[in-house]
């Protein structure tokens, strides 16, 4: 699963992507983390706008021990098999509520468990390239996102077995207008000749005040 990414160059964003700053859109850093701000496109009133929400979807969750509520977790991927779950069915098939995110390049943790390190990827040919999220007003942080993964290539399951949905530039449309039923063609793995893999030697951490638990589902 994806939880850590760098958005792109904010003026080559909205250059790239045909795209305006919306009225909820602040700079933020350009790494961006499960449960802090990051920045998406949608369409508001047929134009596309640049904005900034918080990565993951809250999810509700209770102590085992007492039963009272707890601190919801950030839900920052989605499977594209489970978009006609529950938990994201009216949301992923209201194409007002989907959204491309700006990713210039993500991170996974490999290794064994108190030693991984940070391998990154891009997309050899799109500096900056969309990958398929969706979109959603939550009562606990306003208005939030998540990414939709798939399948990895099979030469890249080293790293993940899961992947971003990335999208080229002439399906961005399709993602932000089609039925939900059309888009299933996009649940495939991205191929692995079109990206960049660097491994490196940095430490995997989390991010302080990140919530451990499930990103996923």
């Amino acid at each position: 699963m994806c939880n850590r990414a760098e958005r792109g160059d904010t003026q080559k964003v909205l250059q790239l992507f045909n795209a305006r700053p919306g009225s909820r859109f602040n700079e933020g850093p350009l790494e961006i983390h499960p449960k802090y701000p990051g920045s998406v496109i949608r369409l508001d009133g047929g134009d596309r706008v640049l904005e900034q929400m918080t990565w993951g979807f809250p999810l509700a969750q209770k102590s085992r021990k007492t039963g009272k509520p707890l601190k919801p977790k950030p839900v920052n991927n989605a499977r594209f098999d489970k978009l006609d779950s529950f938990f994201w069915k009216r949301t992923a098939t209201d194409p007002r509520h989907r959204c491309l995110i700006p990713t210039a390049r993500y991170a996974e943790a490999v290794g064994p468990d108190g030693a991984m390190t940070e391998t990154w990827l891009s997309v050899k040919d799109q500096p900056i390239f969309a990958w398929a999220g969706l979109w959603s007003n939550s009562d606990e942080w306003g208005n939030v996102f998540t990414g939709v993964m798939t399948d990895n290539a099979p030469e890249l399951a080293h790293i993940h077995d899961r992947s971003p949905v990335i999208l080229d530039p002439q399906d961005w449309d399709t993602w932000l207008t089609a039925p939900l039923e059309h888009l299933y063609r996009f649940d495939r793995p991205y191929p692995a000749d079109r990206m960049i893999v660097d491994a490196t030697d940095t430490p995997w951490f989390r991010k302080a005040g990140t919530t451990a638990g499930p990103a996923l589902i």
